[in-house]
């Protein structure tokens, strides 16, 4: 079997070494797998990806004898699922790796909002002043957090924020009431949610369903003064409407290491060199820099995923998922 793997680093390489020697004729790529940057070679059965590559018609075209897709994450909209289905293309992905590495991570950019930790490293850095001036913060003791999705990660930032005595009301379409009575909190409809909650953390994979699922009308619904939190997917939140919200002081700060077209925005130059932007939504890339240039919006590169143990379960799982497909008994495939 011929299998590509893209995005690795190099001690990705080292650590896959023997794990994967006798799954086939195995390529270890540096970039991207994309339409602007597709594979040399084009007889993979088997390409492994994350999240910056992009499986669209034309990666499917170039690689005519691919069977299997393993993105090597949770969530799984950089890939074309209906096209794949209709080619006969399996897509694995990995269902649980970082549930409390992302938790964690949500808590250090909440705890970056409530204290304004950047700001107040930043201006030592950059001044050497010591100034407490626009540096006063709030507790998150006794603040209600509204948790959107309680998969695997929503619970496990429920149970930090537990930790911290907040109040937490939830909003999932299959709400967890065992869960929900053992962690003493209460589920809610996503209208009431927003309206009830001081900080609004989501944790919900994205499908075209819930494109926006944050939008202008959500932003309305939310107390003003709201503070906002996504570690999920950029595409879940209307980014100019996230803008507009900061700008009139209805959202009082805002932390997100995703980003609506943050595939674009990393890769700027060399998409407008290829002159390739169909399919790209412009406006959301320039609501981007306009976030990226607010001084209560904190925006990190698609960095919660990213601890060594988390990455070690994913290469883990991703070669279980490739062992799995070649052996007639598939894991983790993507319904």
């Amino acid at each position: 079997m011929r299998i590509g793997f893209f995005e690795l680093e190099n001690w990705e390489k080292e650590y896959l070494g023997d794990k994967i020697s006798s799954l086939g004729e195995v390529e270890m790529v540096d970039g991207i797998l994309s339409a602007e940057h597709l594979s040399t070679a084009t007889d993979y059965e088997v390409v492994s990806v994350f999240v910056n590559s992009v499986i669209d018609a034309r990666v499917l075209d170039h690689l005519p004898k691919l069977k299997l897709i393993v993105t090597r994450s949770t969530g799984f909209d950089h890939i074309d699922l209906d096209l794949c289905r209709s080619r006969g293309v399996a897509v694995a992905n990995v269902p649980s790796y970082g549930e409390e590495t992302v938790a964690e991570y949500t808590f250090a950019l909440l705890l970056n909002l409530s204290r304004k930790v950047y700001l107040s490293f930043d201006r030592i850095r950059e001044t050497g002043s010591f100034s407490l001036d626009g540096l006063r913060g709030f507790d998150l003791n006794g603040k209600t957090l509204g948790v959107i999705g309680t998969g695997r990660i929503g619970r496990n930032v429920i149970e930090i924020a537990t930790g911290f005595n907040m109040k937490i009301v939830a909003y999932d379409p299959k709400p967890n009431i065992e869960y929900a009575t053992k962690m003493n909190y209460t589920y809610a409809p996503l209208d009431e949610v927003l309206a009830q909650a001081d900080i609004i953390t989501l944790h919900v994979p994205y499908m075209e369903s819930n494109h926006h699922l944050i939008d202008g009308s959500a932003f309305a619904k939310m107390k003003k003064g709201v503070y906002f939190v996504n570690t999920a997917r950029g595409a879940l939140v209307d980014t100019m409407a996230l803008v507009n919200a900061l700008r009139s002081g209805q959202v009082a700060g805002a932390a997100l290491d995703v980003l609506e077209e943050e595939g674009l925005v990393k890769d700027e130059l060399n998409v407008l060199s290829a002159g390739k932007l169909e399919g790209h939504d412009l406006k959301a890339v320039l609501a981007d820099h306009l976030l990226i240039d607010m001084p209560n919006v904190i925006i990190t590169p698609h960095n919660a995923f990213n601890t060594g143990e988390a990455l070690r379960r994913i290469l883990d799982t991703s070669v279980e998922d490739i062992k799995g497909f070649s052996a007639g008994s598939p894991v983790n495939i993507v319904k």
